[in-house]
């Protein structure tokens, strides 16, 4: 178990008991302070590196390329990296682009590379090299679908050149951090025939209302990044104007955009929906526990002194993602802690839940990317993903069930499976204040509720790979999201982590074939892990003819695995897959006879295994035991060690106990399983639902009215 929230053995540790009478006194530290500062990101720690400035143009010819030419040129005499500019295509050669880290397309317009250099520079980024598009960079190359997947979206037109409001959503890549959640600027806003947010991560939107002449709606990206074909792409929209590139912050937002490409700063450039923010300015729901606290500036939390706890008040989570942004001034301390119940002690976190740290000079099983004092992290992946002291760092901390998986800036560096009797994964987050020294600041912080839904079905787009070979996205408008997976050859796979296999029965996908055709593998663990089943994809009668598929699966393991597709067939180009759905049925389909599992990954349990008319129904850390094993019969009866999963004197209000009791074919034991994943009553319309919504071994079950809350959730056999 760990120790006290003071870790680092730099400084001596803090014992319980002085801290105690602190608790009544202590108050957060949140001083609103109305102020943004515009510095470039840093580069202290860049590698010498060398960039190609690639302009030539087949169509508008922008008057901006020299001034932007000499501006990177600048930004290169000051931060470490050479610049090449040129307008010869001739440059694209495997032994040249070998030369440079990133290419720079400055407001190139139309075709300008012939096939054999298209070749050569896909190798390129295939070799894990970077691309920077400005501007009209979205104006070229229409005829290669490569490209299309690397610039991100297409321009499609654009009102006259004005001022608008920017909204920064990003700022935690190198490119957007340093300047404030709304950035106004005056240059040409293009409109664009497609929404990247599907492939890439979305950096900064268009406020339309800010302007006139805007086509996109509420959701227009104007920035964004995104891994493709093997490196690193970013695209701004900006630097149409001579004036831009004489803008400090457009120069750092350059700046910063090249340093991801060339693999001298790193962020997450996944595609991201779905979240919720818990904290981007506002402070409601959160409360501190012991001394110090934080300042709130900026939409930025600051630590300041401590000890103490920072935590989420308004809700408790049991499945999620949770990300958030966070940088350390230097060689400081700070965590975040998950899985804990609520309490105004800094302690209750310590002594029950989890602590994800921030501290990359600690020891091994508590340094950057660690679950401390459990589980060291991959320091190697850790060390290549980290950024340092200065530069913004991006958590996932994904919790399913009992598994813990950190991602740093996109990259997994631990993958812990909690097999503590006293500890939990389920319930609140916090951030620790430290203590005084300890400087560390947060930003936007957001949750997304995971969990595939009994009764239901989880859909993957096939492109949003973890891990994969020869295959890559391909940029399809008439699929779903406008990518599908493609390039297929025999012997490729692709691979999906954490996916959750509770419950699920059969697979489907949607295909497109003008090939030969083949087979999907659907397998766990590995690419030659145990085969789930096959699915025989035909020649749909060409690529933009798409065909649902499906087959029955077997085995199917429980929890979050890592699932893999792997294909085969004859030939090359066999098929692309556009997504991937997994088909669970409602009550396990009847008759099935297992668990049933619920809050925190815990199980539906008979107390002490009694059989007496009456005994408690909890719940309990799941163990394999006759007390937890259930029928789910047609009838509608749960039923367990012989008797009946019953409401207590076939009661209807709110709080009535679950017990075990002979059947009796009353309504008080009719269960319904519902698609969303809640179990209801018919006879009181109520669900069954954890007691407080605590995964405390023990907790009784009873009725309460349906809300879709975690403790509602229940996995059928």
């Amino acid at each position: 178990m760990p120790g006290p929230l003071v870790r680092s053995p730099r400084r001596s540790p803090l014992s319980r008991s002085p801290l105690r009478p602190a608790l009544a006194a202590a108050a957060a530290v949140l001083a609103v302070i109305a102020s943004t500062t515009l510095a470039a990101p840093a580069a202290a720690a860049d590698t010498p590196h060398d960039v190609l400035v690639f302009s030539k143009t087949a169509g508008f010819r922008h008057a901006a390329i020299a001034v932007g030419t000499q501006a990177i040129r600048d930004l290169g005499t000051a931060n470490g990296f050479t610049v090449t500019a040129t307008e010869d295509a001739g440059a694209f050669t495997a032994g040249n682009l070998a030369r440079y880290e990133t290419v720079v397309f400055l407001n190139t317009t139309g075709d300008v590379l012939d096939d054999g250099q298209q070749a050569a520079f896909e190798s390129y980024l295939g070799s894990g090299k970077g691309f920077v598009g400005v501007h009209a960079a979205a104006d070229t190359e229409y005829g290669w679908p490569f490209y299309a997947g690397l610039v991100g979206a297409r321009f499609a037109s654009h009102p006259a050149i004005q001022p608008a409001g920017i909204t920064v959503v990003d700022r935690a890549h190198p490119a957007t951090a340093h300047l404030p959640r709304t950035w106004s600027r005056t240059d040409e806003w293009y409109d664009y025939s497609s929404n990247p947010r599907s492939s890439a991560r979305v950096l900064a939107t268009l406020d339309e209302s800010s302007y006139s002449g805007g086509s996109m709606g509420s959701d227009h990206p104007i920035v964004w990044c995104t891994t493709y074909g093997g490196g690193r792409s970013f695209y701004t929209g900006g630097g149409h104007t001579e004036a831009s590139y004489a803008e400090p912050g457009f120069r750092a937002h350059l700046l910063g955009g090249i340093r991801y490409a060339a693999g001298q700063a790193d962020a997450d450039c996944r595609p991201e929906t779905g979240y919720t923010s818990i904290y981007d300015g506002s402070t409601a729901g959160w409360s501190q526990a012991g001394p110090g606290g934080f300042t709130d500036s900026d939409a930025t939390l600051r630590t300041v002194g401590g000890l103490g706890l920072y935590w989420y008040t308004a809700k408790a989570y049991t499945d999620y993602s949770l990300k958030l942004d966070w940088k350390a001034d230097g060689d400081d301390n700070s965590g975040v802690f998950l899985g804990f119940p609520p309490s105004s002690d800094p302690y209750s976190a310590v002594d029950n839940g989890y602590e994800v740290q921030i501290d990359a000079t600690d020891s091994a099983d508590r340094t950057t990317g660690a679950v401390y004092g459990f589980r060291s992290a991959d320091t190697a992946a850790r060390d290549a993903a980290l950024n340092p002291p200065g530069e913004w760092n991006t958590y996932e901390l994904r919790v399913e069930g009992p598994r813990l998986q950190v991602f740093l800036n996109g990259v997994r560096v631990n993958d812990f499976t909690s097999r503590s009797a006293t500890r939990d994964l389920a319930g609140h987050i916090g951030l620790q204040n430290h203590g005084a020294g300890d400087d560390v600041s947060f930003r936007n912080v957001r949750v997304k509720e995971l969990g595939i839904i009994p009764g239901g079905a989880t859909t993957i787009q096939a492109e949003s790979f973890s891990a994969a070979a020869g295959v890559q996205a391909f940029p399809k408008a008439v699929a779903h999201n406008g990518q599908t997976l493609g390039y297929v050859d025999p012997g490729d796979w692709a691979a999906y982590s954490g996916v959750d296999l509770t419950g699920v029965t059969s697979v489907s996908a949607r295909v497109v074939s003008g090939g030969a055709g083949g087979t999907i593998g659907v397998r766990t663990g590995s690419v030659t892990g145990p085969l789930l089943g096959s699915v025989v994809v035909p020649n749909t009668g060409g690529w933009t003819t798409f065909a649902d598929i499906s087959a029955a699966l077997s085995g199917v393991p429980s929890g979050p695995q890592d699932l893999y597709l792997t294909f085969t067939g004859s030939g090359s180009g066999l098929f692309d897959v556009d997504d991937l759905t997994l088909t669970t049925p409602a009550g396990g389909g009847g008759g099935g006879v297992g668990p049933v599992v619920g809050l925190a990954g815990k199980c539906l349990d008979v107390a002490g295994a009694g059989t007496a008319d009456g005994t408690k129904v909890q719940l309990y850390t799941c163990n394999g035991s006759a007390a937890q094993e259930w029928t789910v019969n047609p009838d509608g009866t749960v039923r367990g060690l012989g008797k009946c999963l019953d409401v207590a004197a076939a009661g209807t209000a709110n709080g009535t106990r679950v017990q075990l009791w002979t059947c009796n074919g009353s309504g008080a034991q009719a269960w319904s399983a519902q698609a969303d994943g809640s179990v209801v009553n018919p006879a009181s319309g109520r669900c069954l639902d954890v007691s407080g919504n605590s995964s405390v071994d023990g907790r009784q079950i009873h009725i309460w009215d349906c809300y879709g809350g975690a403790n509602q959730k229940w996995s059928l056999p």
